[in-house]
């Protein structure tokens, strides 16, 4: 990066002192430490004086509930997936951008576990599936239970309507 990029500021929150740090060289990130959740404006310039910087931002949490962080037996990370595109660069920064080399740190391992991500997403979505089914066979149910409630209340008007019938028919014999 460092042969396109020729510095990064990073604007903190205003409770720290000095809240905005330029960074010149890779590796281009700040150190510190504190106790909150705040957005991080991230600012990259390039050597290409035509490319204008580009803007991004960062929400940055300094704290954890969960046990094991907080207990320090695993690391507080807030890991998002950023990229840059450049439409139409200039001569000098195609040039930057397609004839640098790359630098290997060695495997690089995420401290977030996007596999146990994916399952967790998986079992909600199914989950959610399963809801869903439940739901409109319980919908079904009811439309069937109202449809049931309705036949007999008819069945019952009809029987009152036939016993009313045959207790008339009884008085209009006693009449005559």
């Amino acid at each position: 990066m460092s042969t396109y990029v020729k510095r990064v500021l990073f604007k903190l929150h205003e409770s720290y002192a000095d809240p905005n740090r330029y960074v010149d060289k890779p590796p281009y990130e700040v150190t510190e430490t504190g106790w909150e959740e705040f957005e991080i404006v991230i600012k990259i310039y390039f050597h290409d004086p035509n490319e204008r910087p580009i803007t991004l931002y960062h929400i940055l949490k300094l704290f954890q509930s969960g046990p094991d962080v907080m207990q320090g037996k695993k690391t507080l990370v807030s890991e998002f997936y950023e990229e840059i595109v450049f439409q139409d660069p200039t001569v000098l920064m195609q040039r930057a951008l397609t004839t640098t080399r790359q630098i290997s740190h060695g495997p690089w391992k995420h401290e977030t576990d996007y596999s146990y991500k994916e399952k967790t997403l998986q079992n909600i979505l199914n989950a959610k599936n399963k809801i869903r089914v439940e739901i409109n066979d319980l919908k079904e149910r009811l439309k069937q239970s109202k449809e049931t409630i309705i036949k007999f209340k008819a069945e019952i008007t009809k029987i009152q309507m036939g016993n009313n019938m045959s207790h008339n028919s009884d008085r209009i014999s006693l009449i005559s």
